[in-house]
């Protein structure tokens, strides 16, 4: 068994979509788009075959204004292998510098994982990893 792919949804489709090509190296297929339920959709590809799904539907609401950085119950975070410190490093200082939320500066933990914590445009985490 093997998880085919994740899904999330986000407040905006096509902002998600360019954050993930731009700062992950995410390809998308075409938009899909059910116009009787409103729902639109897609699929992206990355490099070493996972894919994620990015959905958006007018009825689905968004996260409450609190603070996105604390834990919720739900997806706690997914991991991208970036294949080594420097690029994690790389990423982070990346990320802080467009102005994106860095949550956890690069670090090695507890259980030997080299890693920093950012966030997507709608608050979820993506753990950088080697």
């Amino acid at each position: 068994m093997k998880i085919e792919h994740l899904a999330l949804w986000t407040a905006n489709l096509e902002r998600a979509r360019r954050f993930y090509e731009t700062y992950l190296g995410a390809q998308a297929n075409e938009l899909y788009h059910n116009p009787r339920t409103g729902f639109r959709s897609y699929f992206l590809k990355f490099a070493g075959g996972a894919r994620l799904e990015l959905m958006q539907r007018a009825d689905i609401a968004e996260r409450s204004s609190g603070d996105v950085e604390r834990e919720t119950l739900g997806l706690a975070h997914f991991a991208v292998s970036l294949g080594s410190e420097a690029a994690v490093d790389g990423m982070t200082e990346r990320f802080r510098r467009d102005g994106l939320r860095v949550v956890s500066a690069p670090r090695r933990t507890g259980d030997g994982y080299y890693e920093s914590v950012v966030l997507d445009p709608d608050g979820n985490r993506i753990e950088l990893t080697v």
